[in-house]
């Protein structure tokens, strides 16, 4: 059956960077048209991210000043005004562009949101949808047809919708950090969207994941596939691992919070350990004492999205129920002030999902 694409939609709109008002609720904002290698989608969820958050703020800082007002990319920035945001989209195709098999027509898909700029493996020049062109926070999105992929699954939209991004972050940072079956690794931060994708994407390695999380988010953490948790902000940090571990020595520190915790991490790191970062929540600038790196001979990675492979990795780990959907609460596109406040709040655990009114 063919799908009636009205002229308008309803969207969240980023004005500029700043607080909760720069994200206006529109209900006319035209329906983009599929160009030539684009597929239209009906929108049945998206998932939030921090992302979404640091980019309003304008929170990325540069390279020269760690508190000027900055948007994501490094070099080249790619967002204008007004931008709809929204990266973990799922939907159906309602349209193709010329070039596409009109037999796409109905599908559902889920999103790959990385503008990869590039036909290899390098992510020097990684964009994504929801910053370099618009993303799912809307009734509809336009998309290049190679980047909407149909999954083998009987997962709802709503939770398939919790993966892409977080997940697709979290394979990223153990890829670089080439976290192996048998290895142990540590991951802060593990109660939100990437750390709890972490601590499944390390089980379907065959690796041991060891939690860092708030109180109250224990048995969660156990639930999903934790070894064990470090209640964060009680007693001693490498006391607390050395005990949870069971004196096993931490292979990967994947890393979401830095601040304060950075050194203690490295400590907390075994001779030839390798840590990896995507994330700074409790602070992007740390204090790092350059002889503990070099003396312990430890790799340091940033890393940040991931490649296609890692996303046919993710796809492959969603096909075959090695990781399952963590959905912390569902929110319609009109409440999403109510949403983002309740996400930046961090009393939940996974994610949240944003679905058409």
């Amino acid at each position: 059956m063919m799908h009636s694409v009205p002229k308008t939609m309803t969207a969240v709109l980023l004005t500029g960077h700043g607080g909760l008002e720069k994200l206006v609720y529109s209900r006319d904002v035209p329906v983009p048209a599929p160009a030539p290698g684009e597929v239209l989608i009906k929108v049945t969820a998206c998932g939030m991210n921090n992302t979404d958050v640091w980019v309003r703020e304008g929170a990325y800082g540069t390279e020269d000043d760690p508190s000027a007002v900055s948007t994501w990319r490094r070099h080249g920035n790619t967002l204008t005004f007004p931008r709809i945001q929204g990266t973990d989209t799922v939907g159906h195709i309602v349209a193709v562009g010329e070039g596409v098999d009109r037999a796409r027509t109905g599908e559902r898909v889920m999103v790959d949101f990385s503008i990869y700029n590039r036909d290899d493996d390098s992510l020097a020049d990684i964009d994504y949808m929801g910053h370099g062109r618009d993303g799912g926070y809307a009734e509809y999105m336009a998309l290049p047809a190679e980047n909407a992929h149909v999954v083998a699954t009987d997962l709802t939209d709503v939770e398939l919708a919790t993966f892409c991004c977080a997940y697709l972050t979290g394979e990223r940072m153990l890829e670089r950090a080439r976290l192996a079956a048998g290895e142990t690794v540590l991951v802060t931060g593990a109660s939100g969207g990437v750390g709890s994708a972490i601590v499944q994407l390390a089980r379907a390695r065959g690796a041991v994941p060891i939690a860092v999380a708030g109180p109250g988010k224990e048995a969660a953490m156990l639930e999903i596939g934790a070894e064990a948790v470090v209640t964060r902000g009680q007693g001693d940090l490498t006391e607390g691992v050395e005990a949870a571990s069971g004196g096993r020595p931490i292979d990967v520190v994947a890393d979401l919070v830095g601040g304060p915790l950075f050194n203690d991490l490295l400590k907390i790191l075994r001779p030839e350990g390798r840590y990896t970062t995507a994330g700074a929540i409790a602070g992007p600038v740390v204090q790092l004492d350059l002889r503990t790196m070099y003396l312990k001979q430890l790799e340091l990675h940033g890393s940040s999205q991931g490649s296609r492979a890692d996303f046919r990795r993710l796809v492959r780990y969603i096909e075959e129920k090695k990781i399952r959907p963590l959905v912390g609460g569902i929110y319609p596109l009109s409440e999403f002030h109510r949403a983002q406040t309740d996400f930046m709040a961090k009393n939940f655990v996974g994610k949240l999902v944003v679905v058409p009114d």
